[in-house]
């Protein structure tokens, strides 16, 4: 339970934060308690993010401003680990350097500039700025799906609640992604383009689609394999040279004796 101190501070900094919003953040408590507030940040144009959404929450101590809140982002991003706490100088990590005066848009401020930022710490990870850009272009669909469902609803798919907790944070952010999927022709349970088909044949999706999910889902897939899984046919090939390679040797020597 919040006290009288965090509630009175955290419902200023609401109405602050939406009379004057960061640049490409967008926040809001839950209304079943103040302590816990969602933000969505916009990927700013000129990074790897471009035209990303990302979810993520921010839980805060019941004697906020004296100490700061657990930070998490929930959706996929080439940066952080999902739904892990981060460790930053703004977060419940480092709770002596968390100065009082920093605010709720103070906060998502400074993890924008980190994120934005190649630094690393507890609950960052590396990838390439390809990696990033197709996770950004399929951020939306993630949000709403869970990471994949045929219903918009239930299930235990990808993220484990087929994007019920994102559709209870964000219900008109929510309608908007499942608008812009019908539009672009988005296949809800992959993330894949749908191509269209003669009529009487089924939908088939995309092979290819340059700057679309189906594409862009062969890179991330790829991302999360293994690197004997990516490397495979280079390896085999490596194992038919070197075994040519040693017969030739042997063949020789059987020759010159």
């Amino acid at each position: 339970m919040a006290s009288k101190t965090a509630y009175k501070r955290l419902t200023k900094e609401y109405k602050h934060i939406q009379e004057e919003p960061p640049p490409y953040i967008t926040a809001h408590p839950l209304e079943s308690n103040i302590l816990e507030w969602v933000y969505l940040i916009d990927g700013p144009p000129d990074t790897p993010y471009a035209g990303g959404q990302y979810w993520g929450t921010l839980v805060f101590p019941p004697d906020y401003p004296f100490k700061p809140p657990a930070i998490r982002m929930m959706t996929p991003s080439g940066r952080f680990q999902t739904s892990t706490r981060l460790c930053l100088s703004i977060s419940d990590f480092h709770p002596k350097s968390f100065n009082p005066a920093w605010e709720v848009s103070t906060i998502l401020t400074g993890l924008l500039s980190f994120m934005t930022s190649e630094e690393m710490t507890t609950g960052s990870i590396s990838a390439s700025a390809t990696q990033r850009k197709q996770l950004a272009a399929m951020s939306r669909w993630w949000n709403s799906t869970g990471g994949g469902t045929s219903s918009g609803g239930g299930g235990k798919i990808g993220f484990g609640d087929g994007g019920a907790r994102f559709r209870a944070d964000w219900p008109e952010v929510d309608r908007e992604n499942w608008q812009w999927m019908k539009d672009s022709k988005i296949n809800p349970q992959n993330g894949r383009v749908m191509v269209a088909t003669p009529p009487g044949s089924s939908k088939k999706e995309a092979p290819e689609a340059d700057g679309k999910p189906a594409a862009e889902m062969v890179v991330v897939e790829r991302a999360s394999q293994s690197w004997f899984s990516r490397n495979k046919l280079m390896i085999a090939t490596a194992v038919i040279v070197a075994w040519v390679a040693i017969g030739r040797v042997f063949q020789h020597d059987a020759t010159a004796i």
